[in-house]
């Protein structure tokens, strides 16, 4: 099993579609007891939260965002954790708006320290 989130700073490795998540974004992991939540902001989103589970390398949680132009999004993401040979968490995920239409894929990457 790849190493706790807890504490670690990811960001995409690519931008998405406008108005999402990109490589300005910075998610601020936290984990505990199979629990994981994360807050994100940067680029389009103003403020964004996430909350799940953990289950060996699998995450399966739930996101909200405020955007800049004032609307809110939500949505379902499932996310497989993995370490990159420098020794950096990198997830490989797979998310579906449910607030609105669309899904996609995404790679979100530890930022290096």
């Amino acid at each position: 099993m790849a190493r706790s989130l807890d504490g670690l700073v990811l960001s995409p490795v690519a931008d998405q579609a406008p108005g999402q998540v990109g490589t300005l974004t910075r998610f601020t992991y936290h984990e505990q007891e199979g629990r994981i939540w994360a807050e994100y902001t940067g680029g389009d989103v103003v403020r964004g939260h996430l909350v799940g589970t953990r289950e060996a390398d699998v995450l399966d949680f739930r996101y909200v965002q405020l955007k800049q132009d004032g609307t809110t999004s939500s949505g379902h993401c499932v996310s497989a954790v993995s370490e990159l040979s420098d020794g950096r968490v990198r997830l490989d995920e797979s998310w579906e708006w449910e607030s609105q239409e669309g899904s996609g894929t995404s790679v979100v990457e530890e930022l290096a320290g």
